[in-house]
């Protein structure tokens, strides 16, 4: 097998498991550690896992996301419950903003039932959902695609932001740390930035693992945020901290 298809079956797998071992690698391939080593390091430097003690995972850390397909299938049912539960804030006729998150991909079956819409995204999962669906006027963002993210970002996507207008603005963050929001790319940060800046009112969509982490780029303040669309599985005595400061906390509650 060929290096960088070797590369390619790590990831594969750890999209699946979400981290595995030196040993576990070197056997499934039938090569040594030592190339294993070579191999997560080639993977480490192009942002796609980070390397632990004995190993590899792709779970977030301070200064690296998961890639967008593992974060799809972790607390699943958690956020399609939060992706509804932010559709209440949907009017018709609305204009709608929507950032690159796992969650925000799983608003858009939500956005058809609420049409007519303007949608602006540079969420790629929503512009193949939403493309071509009566009553959507879909406004895609360019900019630079990133396959880890799943979504454009950069200098296009940015100055389109800024001049644009959505009533509503749906985003995710990686990380809260109190009654911070924290994220680990300066670039998709950016993004999210200019999208709390071109909208009227903005929601914050969080399942209940974000709370309690932190990240190398700071977002905002949760108190930028018109609310924060969270979980019923939220720690009680998070959730109490968070209300006593001023902070609004809208529950997705399981059926």
């Amino acid at each position: 097998m060929r290096p960088e298809q070797r590369r390619h079956e790590i990831i594969e797998m750890l999209i699946r498991e979400g981290s595995v071992t030196l040993e576990a690698l070197a056997s499934c391939f039938d090569v040594s550690t030592m190339t294993i080593h070579r191999d997560l390091d080639e993977l480490e430097s192009a942002g796609l896992l980070r390397k632990i003690r004995g190993g590899a995972t792709i779970e977030a850390g301070g200064q690296f996301e998961s890639d967008f397909r593992y974060r799809a299938r972790v607390a699943a049912d958690e956020k399609r419950r939060i992706a509804q539960r932010a559709a209440d804030f949907i009017e018709r006729r609305m204009i709608v903003m929507v950032d690159d998150g796992s969650t925000s991909q799983m608003i858009a079956p939500h956005l058809i039932d609420k049409r007519p819409l303007t949608v602006i995204t540079n969420n790629l999962a929503l512009i193949t959902g939403l493309a071509g669906e009566p009553g959507i006027d879909l406004l895609a963002l360019g900019g630079s695609f990133s396959k880890k993210f799943n979504g454009f970002f950069g200098t296009v996507a940015e100055k389109a932001i800024a001049e644009l207008r959505a009533d509503v603005a749906f985003l995710s963050s990686s990380a809260i740390d109190g009654r911070t929001a924290f994220h680990q790319d300066q670039e998709v940060l950016e993004v999210k930035r200019g999208m709390i800046a071109s909208s009227s009112v903005h929601y914050l969509m969080v399942d209940h693992r974000k709370f309690g982490r932190t990240a190398l780029h700071r977002l905002s303040d949760l108190s930028v945020f018109d609310g924060v669309i969270t979980s019923d599985a939220l720690p009680g005595d998070k959730a109490t901290a968070l209300m006593d400061e001023g902070i609004k906390l809208f529950f997705a509650h399981k059926d």
